[in-house]
């Protein structure tokens, strides 16, 4: 089994995780508030992380180079500003369509890094992200009444220009920490994977708190006061963004998006186990598409 894989599904749990107490948390923070804490909380994580790894194998720390910095810096302005663009998206009308948008974020990793990283895939692994962005359009989209043509036409709706824009962030992101591991040239991406994450965090903490201090201090107060809940967001957030980097150091950014798709699934069965909500003729549908082109990414991985 690659070791990309377990990496990725742990990803899409701990995602899955943290956007379920980011959710219990709404009321106390405020967006920009539970953005800030992702990012801060998260560096002394990621932190104990790289120097557990390195310890542990007996590595040394790549030095940064200006390659790395630059794809640090992209990639985390650019999952900012996705994360930022998905928000905007649901607070329009048109919910499911910005959803569904946002969750194309696959597609256009595969174009992105084909496009600036050289990164190509076999027929069937495309064929397998087709059939996954399929599943996601028939959960997101359940009961919204929309067929493929009032889906085309509602593309010119706010929502779905922010669902667009998000998916496109979050997978400039992707690409972003991919050249930065590519730049560092490191004997172990790893390594090279978790140095990015403390400096990609670091620089987006920087990003978020100047923006709050300018436009919401008094949210930005409410990140430090409110440390212990900001504390448990960051762990997740960390652990979940170290998957999400070794992920994309060592497979094609797009079969990684691909396959952490299956956060879908994940947050659809705690809903039905935990939550114990019916699950719907089209939601089972939905996870069965979703888990259909991972098998198919998987293949033709092998």
């Amino acid at each position: 089994m690659p070791l990309w894989l377990p990496v990725t599904l742990a990803a899409a749990l701990f995602q899955t995780w943290r956007t379920a107490l980011q959710q219990r948390l709404r009321g106390r923070f405020s967006v920009g508030t539970a953005g800030f804490v992702r990012y801060i909380y998260a560096i002394p994580v990621g932190l104990a992380l790289l120097l557990g790894y390195r310890a542990a194998t007996g590595g040394t720390t790549p030095v940064p180079n200006a390659g790395f910095l630059l794809g640090c810096a992209a990639g985390g302005l650019a999952q900012v500003v996705g994360t930022s663009l998905l928000i905007m998206a649901f607070g329009h009308r048109s919910f499911a369509v910005g959803t569904a948008y946002a969750k194309t974020d696959a597609v256009q990793a595969a174009l992105v890094s084909w496009l600036l990283l050289g990164e190509t895939l076999r027929p069937l692994a495309l064929a397998g992200i087709g059939v996954g962005v399929a599943g996601i359009l028939l959960l997101s989209l359940a009961g919204q009444g929309l067929n493929p043509r009032a889906l085309l036409r509602a593309t010119a709706q706010p929502a779905a220009l922010c669902g667009l824009g998000a998916g496109a962030g979050f997978a400039l992101a992707g690409v972003g920490i991919k050249a930065a591991v590519i730049a560092l040239a490191a004997p172990d991406p790893i390594l090279s994977a978790l140095l990015a994450l403390v400096v990609t965090n670091t620089l987006q903490t920087a990003m978020q708190g100047a923006w709050m201090a300018w436009r919401e201090p008094a949210g930005l107060r409410a990140a430090f006061t409110g440390w212990r809940s900001g504390a448990w967001v960051g762990t997740l957030s960390a652990c979940g963004s170290a998957c999400w980097f070794t992920g994309f150091a060592l497979a094609p950014v797009a079969l990684i998006r691909t396959v952490g798709q299956v956060d879908v699934v994940f947050t659809l069965l705690f809903s039905r186990f935990y939550l114990r909500e019916p699950v719907g003729r089209s939601d089972a549908a939905g996870l069965c598409l979703i888990v259909g082109g991972v098998m198919l990414v998987l293949a033709a991985g092998h």
